[in-house]
């Protein structure tokens, strides 16, 4: 990767997942911009090919990462599409189908629901193309998984039940999937980028002060800054 002073991408190969809205477009943006050879998830069909061409040479892929049945399909076109990986960012996320209800009043189907997107999505994909990863770190490059945390898997807030219970999943696995692969030489990190102003946040908080809320490119900046600066630190954030 490259150095933290420049902010150039020149070479990385990058998946981001949920690429076309709000954090995850910032980050497609920025790192095309920074002249990474970039990879995105969405399932909008119409949004991921208006993307594409907007932004030439990079790939968009149709899919969901809650779809068990996609994940090694859309593995596989990841690293036909970028030759290989260096950084896989598990960015897409869902407050569930009913949001920002009491647990009391949740279904199990709809905290599964979550669980498929938040969590079991990213354990899969992740899972696909480790050894694409692993291959990466191998061969001297910079091997790094960034999962899209949240304060909400930390701070227990009324009726955000079945989100922060995913997130704190999701950077609980960071940790310990950071421990199981530091060896092999692929880095996990799982980071908050803070209150932003996206559309799942005017979803689930629709009266907001948008002005007073992060725009999603300065989180994108914050965020690969840390990530380059782990991969010089060796850091481990979770």
């Amino acid at each position: 990767m490259s150095k933290q002073d420049d902010f150039s991408f020149n070479g990385l190969r990058v998946a981001v997942t949920g690429g076309t809205s709000g954090l995850g477009l910032a980050l497609v943006e920025r790192l095309h911009r920074g002249g990474a050879s970039v990879v995105f998830i969405a399932r909008d069909a119409s949004r991921v090919r208006a993307l594409a061409a907007r932004l030439p040479g990079t790939h968009g892929i149709v899919g969901d990462v809650a779809d068990k049945a996609r994940i090694h399909g859309l593995a596989m076109q990841v690293t036909a599409a970028l030759g290989g990986l260096d950084l896989l960012v598990n960015n897409a996320s869902t407050l569930g189908p009913e949001q920002l209800v009491p647990l009391a009043d949740t279904e199990c189907e709809d905290f599964e629901a979550a669980l498929q997107t938040n969590v079991l999505g990213p354990f899969r994909l992740t899972k696909a193309l480790l050894g694409a990863l692993a291959s990466s770190a191998r061969q001297g490059r910079a091997a790094t998984v960034l999962n899209i945390s949240s304060d909400a898997g930390v701070n227990a807030y009324a009726t955000w039940g079945v989100y922060g219970a995913s997130k704190a999943a999701l950077a609980h696995m960071s940790r310990i999937w950071d421990e199981e692969m530091r060896e092999h030489g692929v880095r996990f990190l799982a980071l908050d980028p803070g209150d932003m102003d996206t559309p799942m946040h005017a979803q689930a908080l629709p009266d907001a002060d948008r002005a007073s809320l992060k725009r999603p490119a300065a989180a994108a900046e914050e965020l690969l800054a840390r990530v380059v600066w782990a991969e010089a630190n060796s850091e481990v954030t979770a």
